[in-house]
């Protein structure tokens, strides 16, 4: 007893004041620095957590019986260089009840409602009862009958999930996973309620100081989520299901102030490069959601009274501490409800001694254990060396404008996802663009909007040239192609520079080759201006010379230009139509098209009908692109699809030896854009 006691006491102690003699508030400064250069500044981080916001807004307005939500550290505000991209989804018709007395909310001819049976399971997880014996089909497919009622199987809704939408997918606790492009993915398919669980309402009464009662009462009246993962002790491992907390969680995370995110951020390396470095995946015992969970506590209990960036360490200790003795104690609450430990499944035993003896160990060395991280040791060093050394934790000092800029407008290319398939729902979706526009909007939601509205555009002019051609009806013809001409030349006044390739693939559709070229040298000369901002290169010098300073809108739409995005569901050129087949057949939604190459293109398509001088140009100049760019003007993920085009027009220029060469190195390349069966048909032509 008398040693339990002089470790809790030692535990208790603040063993991180300094290294040497350099106060722990000066290293702090240098690692705070560090952590906003590297995981974000807060105005980044905002932008980030803005336009993801903004997107799912826009996403989940359509009436579809599938709502989405991202989830996880992207959805928080980080950026980190390994991190998944994690997605829930559940159908809107079906809704899950604590009791009986809330069904009078739903009419159950619309919904299906799931019951509650948490009696034999353990805190944080429950069954899901059918009492009426109605659900979707794939909640049927998933039931199992138990003590004569009907429930649905976590394992079975989980598997049939992954086998009838990702087939190759791997299970992941209870999510299916895999990679899309370059980026690896978590989908969790799951179901919602609109209420609090009663066995959480322990935590709004904790919640005096943390978070405020705005953030409380948003995340009480957004209910909870139910994960196909039951408890590895339970009884009904394979049935149950666990209460998810992933959209309190977010909330939570945003509601966190910079230094306190970043002292999550820190956690999430300290958890990876040193508590985790080196071991296998069924050795590492702690991961991220125990950080974060650390964080939370920390946090609500006011243990550190200033969470500013001369305390991050103190922070970090504050929860280090926490979790050392979570370790030692074989407890780990969850930061809704207490009474699920999360260590129960995995740390105990000889897995706990051994945890809690690294853990300790490296407690013994101080603040000074980070010097293990790869990442944070230098932002420590820094101020070893150079104890006088002056840090300056000003966010306006730690970002350029034009590397703020380059990552604004990379994330609201990312995220702008939305191509809609018909007029129904271009109209819908441009009808709730209007309805934004009259509500509160931060500046990064208004540029995000405006660039949303212009893919809006786009695809409408061209479903709109697609029907009304296939009528034969003049009137109606010429009154479409005015209206298509009208949206795209709207568009291009508030879109991104490269947006104007848009036109260009109109105009060649509908046989005008000479605006095409007009079009073409126009958009040649914005291309070439030596400040343009492309897919991952700018001259932050001549940026900021020529836009600097300026708003938003007005940089997009003249200093930056991204990769062109073609909707697989919409046909632009028929050059291209093989391609976002093979594409949409592999589960592909869109192509990516680097600009330089698709101008190109298109001026070889535009100039074989007026100028064949002009058209070998044109090929001669994608030809040198596609083979000697670096991967400046040409992303290598989108090499595939450059390699391919550039095979399309040597092929139509009757060259078929080159156009082989050009496919095979397609074939050869990242298959990002999904197009190889495309490229193996065009082979065998």
């Amino acid at each position: 007893m008398a040693k339990i006691r002089k470790i809790s006491e030692v535990m208790d102690s603040d063993n991180a004041t300094q290294i040497g003699e350099i106060p722990v508030q000066k290293m702090s400064e240098s690692v705070y620095v560090w952590m906003c250069r590297e995981i974000g500044t807060p105005q980044q981080v905002a932008a980030r957590r803005d336009i993801v916001d903004i997107k799912e807004l826009l996403s989940n307005q359509d009436e579809y019986l599938e709502r989405s939500m991202m989830s996880g550290s992207m959805r928080e505000g980080f950026r980190l260089r390994d991190s998944d991209l994690d997605t829930m989804y559940w159908p809107t018709n079906h809704r899950v009840i604590w009791d009986f007395s809330q069904s009078e909310y739903y009419n159950i001819l619309r919904q299906a409602l799931i019951l509650c049976d948490s009696s034999e399971s353990p805190a944080g997880f429950t069954l899901l009862w059918l009492p009426l014996e109605c659900a979707g089909q794939r909640g049927l497919s998933s039931c199992v009958r138990m003590n004569g009622g009907l429930y649905i199987s976590s394992s079975k809704y989980r598997e049939i999930n992954r086998t009838s939408i990702s087939p190759d997918d791997t299970v992941r606790g209870p999510c299916s996973s895999g990679r899309n492009g370059t980026v690896d993915y978590d989908v969790a398919y799951c179901f919602v309620s609109d209420f609090w669980p009663p066995s959480a309402s322990s935590w709004i009464d904790r919640c005096h100081s943390w978070p405020p009662p705005h953030v409380v009462n948003d995340i009480v009246r957004n209910g909870c989520h139910f994960v196909a993962i039951g408890h590895k002790l339970g009884n009904n491992e394979d049935n149950e299901w666990r209460i998810s907390f992933s959209r309190a969680e977010y909330k939570l995370v945003y509601s966190m102030n910079h230094t306190q995110f970043l002292t999550y951020g820190l956690l999430k390396l300290f958890v990876k490069e040193i508590i985790n470095d080196g071991l296998d995946d069924e050795d590492k015992l702690l991961c991220s959601y125990h950080m974060k969970t650390a964080v939370f506590w920390a946090i609500q209990q006011d243990t550190l009274p200033h969470w500013c960036p001369q305390n991050l360490l103190a922070g970090f200790w504050v929860c280090f501490k926490l979790l050392l003795k979570w370790v030692y104690e074989g407890i780990s609450p969850n930061f809704f409800i207490p009474e699920n430990n999360m260590f129960l499944s995995k740390i105990h035993g000889q897995a706990q001694t051994s945890l809690f003896r690294r853990l300790y160990g490296l407690y013994e060395k101080g603040i000074a254990l980070l010097l293990h991280s790869p990442s944070i040791r230098s932002s420590i060093i820094d101020v070893l060396c150079n104890p006088r050394l002056t840090v300056c934790t000003d966010e306006h000092t730690l970002i350029y404008e034009a590397e703020f800029d380059e990552e604004l407008f990379g994330e609201i290319y990312t995220n702008d996802i939305q191509h809609p398939s018909d007029l129904q729902h271009c109209m819908k979706y441009l009808n709730t663009v209007e309805k934004l526009i009259g509500s509160p909007l931060t500046q990064y939601q208004v540029v995000n909007l405006q660039k949303y509205t212009t893919t809006i555009l786009h695809c409408t002019a061209f479903i709109l040239h697609n029907i009304y051609t296939n009528t034969g009806v003049n009137k109606q013809v010429y009154i479409a192609d005015k209206m298509s001409c009208h949206m795209l030349k709207l568009a291009a006044k508030f879109g991104f520079v490269s947006d104007m390739l848009y036109i260009v693939m109109y105009y060649y559709k509908t046989l005008r080759y000479r605006e095409a070229l007009s079009v073409i040298e126009m958009t040649k000369v914005k291309l070439a201006q030596p400040y343009l901002m492309s897919w991952g290169y700018v001259d932050r010098e001549r940026y900021t010379e020529a836009v600097g300073g300026q708003s938003w809108s007005t940089k997009m739409r003249q200093a930056v230009a991204m990769n062109i995005k073609l909707a697989n569901v919409i046909c632009y050129i028929c050059e291209l139509l093989l391609e976002q087949q093979s594409s949409r057949q592999n589960r592909g939604s869109l192509l990516f098209i680097p600009p330089f190459v698709l101008l190109h293109m298109l001026e070889f398509l535009s100039s074989r009908h007026v100028d064949t001088m002009r058209a070998q140009t044109g090929l001669d100049d994608l030809q040198f692109l596609v083979h000697h760019d670096q991967g400046q003007l040409v992303p290598v993920e989108h090499r595939d699809i450059s390699w391919e085009i550039l095979g399309i027009c040597q092929q139509m220029a009757g060259n078929p030896h080159a156009a082989l060469y050009s496919y095979q190195q397609s074939l050869g390349e990242d298959p990002f854009n999904k197009i190889q069966t495309a490229t193996t048909q065009r082979i065998h032509e």
